[in-house]
């Protein structure tokens, strides 16, 4: 499934601090913790708590977000379906990415192991 140019400019555009709080919401609500949402955020893209804080105060943009992240090597290893798109088929880095972050939010709050989450094993 193809995303269209308007699609992926409207998630490059979205502000990270305006999705943060939908993501620790999505967590807690399972019985997860911001901790461990902390957690992968920084698997995925090397952000610590006190980067990722500064980060939503400056109320950055995907894509200036993933613009200074360092993407882990095993992010290719996400795969499946979130938002209605196949992951491995996106073909615009920025809302691969994006569909990266949502996907593991999602595997967090469905209760996945985080080994398995973090594509330890």
């Amino acid at each position: 499934m193809k995303t269209t140019p308007e699609h992926d400019a409207r998630i490059a555009k979205m502000i990270f601090a305006s999705v943060y709080p939908h993501y620790v919401a999505k967590v807690e609500k399972k019985g997860r913790t911001r901790e461990e949402l902390h957690q992968v955020i920084e698997w995925l893209t090397g952000f610590n708590e006190e980067t990722l804080n500064s980060l939503i105060e400056e109320k950055v943009t995907f894509h200036e977000f993933f613009d200074r992240a360092n993407l882990n090597p095993n992010a290719a290893l996400i795969k499946g379906v979130i938002c209605g798109y196949r992951i491995e088929e996106i073909e615009t880095p920025l809302t691969k990415q994006a569909r990266y972050l949502d996907k593991l939010v999602d595997e967090l709050a469905k209760g996945r192991k985080m080994e398995k989450i973090l594509r330890e094993s």
